[in-house]
């Protein structure tokens, strides 16, 4: 399976999510950190990930008999660079975003569950406006983004530090054509 196929599905973004960071977790605790998705699809889409390259047994330990692996991304691993994603077919696209809306409603709920949540002491956002760009001013502020984020996206887990799924959308509202004219 391709990675456009492989990463085009809800359950397999939430392991890729959860294994961030050089994180290395059980197929257990992936389970526990997705306790709306039954056992059988983690194992199954844990699995499907490992047979693509996606992700690599960091380690293994036997408990009750059986044994248990450690898994965690591969930092080689297959991804949707600017190549594969020109190669998309628009409905490839459809269904990277609804699988990507999918992450973030199950995500979002995960956290609204979890005992303590405080959307406003965690700084929760999800707002969204409209910005007015020229294709230059598009390309400068995607550099400017992609500069600032640069640095923060490096870190690791650390005492005191906290995982957040940081998911940036953009796209043209309207054709320039459909624009009404300035009055």
């Amino acid at each position: 399976m391709d990675p456009v196929e492989q990463l085009l599905h809800p359950v397999r973004l939430r392991i890729m999510h959860a294994l961030a960071a050089g994180r290395a977790l059980t197929t257990s605790q992936l389970c526990a950190r997705m306790p709306d998705v039954s056992k059988v699809t983690v194992y199954r889409q844990v699995a499907l990930l490992a047979e693509g390259g996606f992700l690599e047994v960091e380690g293994e330990q036997r408990v009750r008999g059986a044994v248990e692996r450690r898994y965690r991304l591969r930092q080689d691993r297959p991804a949707i660079d600017a190549g594969a994603a020109a190669t998309m077919s628009l409905e490839d696209h459809r269904r990277g975003f609804a699988a990507a809306m999918a992450v973030l409603i199950a995500e979002f709920n995960a956290y609204l569950d979890r005992e303590g949540a405080d959307p406003v002491a965690d700084s929760v956002s999800y707002r969204q406006g409209t910005v007015w760009l020229s294709p230059d001013e598009l390309t400068e502020m995607m550099g400017e983004l992609f500069e600032a984020l640069r640095d923060r996206v490096a870190n690791t887990p650390a005492p005191g530090r906290a995982p957040y799924l940081l998911s940036a959308i953009l796209f043209p509202a309207e054709r320039p054509e459909e624009r009404p004219a300035d009055r």
